[in-house]
């Protein structure tokens, strides 16, 4: 995260609840779908190009930058709403994916490893 100011609004800005390293998790999801397709991390600074420019800006936490989704890939997350949750620690991205979501190629970067599929009504795994 870079050392100068955000330019995030002062109010939006007092309600985070962020992490030690000063960092949300920004989930993306697609708006008209509901596809949850990622989770990145947004800094002050982040939500603020992601607000303002109608493009999801993320930190990256390995590369120690900022990278908007899409610039190298082509793969385009155009924004159609943010909120936070009731603990104003996460915030939720709802995008118009074009592409993939995830750096692997993948659409979603939730559909490779499912650890449970299914479930009953009583929140037991049902075979599938």
């Amino acid at each position: 995260m870079t050392s100068t100011p955000s330019r995030l609004d002062a109010e939006i800005a007092a309600r985070l609840k962020r992490s030690p390293d000063g960092l949300l998790p920004a989930i993306a999801q697609q708006y008209d779908t509901g596809e949850v397709l990622m989770l990145g991390w947004m800094d002050d600074e982040a939500l603020h190009r992601t607000l303002t420019t109608g493009r999801c800006t993320y930190w990256s936490r390995s590369r120690r930058e900022y990278w908007v989704k899409g610039d190298t890939s082509g793969h385009f997350q155009w924004v159609k709403s943010v909120a936070l949750d009731c603990d104003a620690d996460t915030v939720l991205v709802k995008v118009d994916q074009v592409g993939a979501a995830c750096h692997t190629g993948a659409r979603t970067c939730f559909d490779a490893d499912v650890l449970l599929k299914g479930g009953g009504s009583d929140g037991t795994a049902t075979d599938q």
